[in-house]
């Protein structure tokens, strides 16, 4: 399988999760500025969500793109990784429905926790393949140090999670910065004149 049809199959589903997202925004019971007040909460953990998937499409579109063909190992990789993005929707409205108790922040913190997770298996499923094809490169590897703060980052908002919850979800949002500083997101292709005959990249 190509990679276009991996990227096609991964968009629509992402798109489906930010519409849910959407849909899931009511409008406020109350008039004037008391009722967007009364809906701030949602309105901020959907922000924070909208931009993570956001940050996550992003970054697919760049990685995918890097492997030339799909094998089983990214296939699988990819649906955990749709499936736990899935989830988030979900736990968006939870956090709502249960008023950001810690709880629910908890269960937030640890979707989040396991996208990343799932997110860096296909990484490294991808990587895999690059390695096959001889087009892996540093560049490529010294990207994984992102995943390592992400998810030390994770950890410290579950911990807080049970004493503070909304100082969690600002610790979470944390990540954000992590990909989206410039510079620091997934930019880099491997191109064909980086490969010799031999398969071996150029540094």
């Amino acid at each position: 399988m190509t990679s276009s049809r991996l990227e096609a199959f991964s968009d629509g589903v992402i798109a489906v999760i930010i519409t849910i997202m959407v849909l899931e925004l009511h409008v406020p019971h109350e008039n004037g500025w008391a009722g967007l007040w009364s809906i701030a909460p949602r309105l901020a953990i959907y922000l924070l969500s909208f931009l993570m998937v956001g940050i996550y499409w992003i970054n697919h579109h760049e990685l995918v793109h890097r492997a030339e063909s799909i094998d089983y190992l990214v296939l699988w990789s990819n649906l955990a990784f749709l499936f736990v993005l899935s989830l988030i929707p979900f736990f968006v409205d939870y956090l709502d429905e249960k008023n950001f108790d810690s709880f629910t922040t908890l269960l937030y913190d640890l979707t989040m926790l396991t996208a990343g997770a799932a997110f860096f298996a296909l990484r490294w499923a991808v990587m895999r393949r690059q390695w096959y094809a001889g087009s892996l490169r540093r560049s490529d590897e010294s990207e994984l140090w992102k995943h390592g703060v992400s998810h030390a980052i994770y950890l410290i908002s579950i911990a807080v999670a049970f004493y503070k919850p909304w100082l969690s979800l600002a610790i979470n949002a944390l990540v954000t910065v992590v990909w989206v500083v410039p510079g620091v997101g997934v930019k880099d292709r491997p191109k064909e004149s980086a490969v010799h005959a031999g398969n071996e990249p150029i540094e």
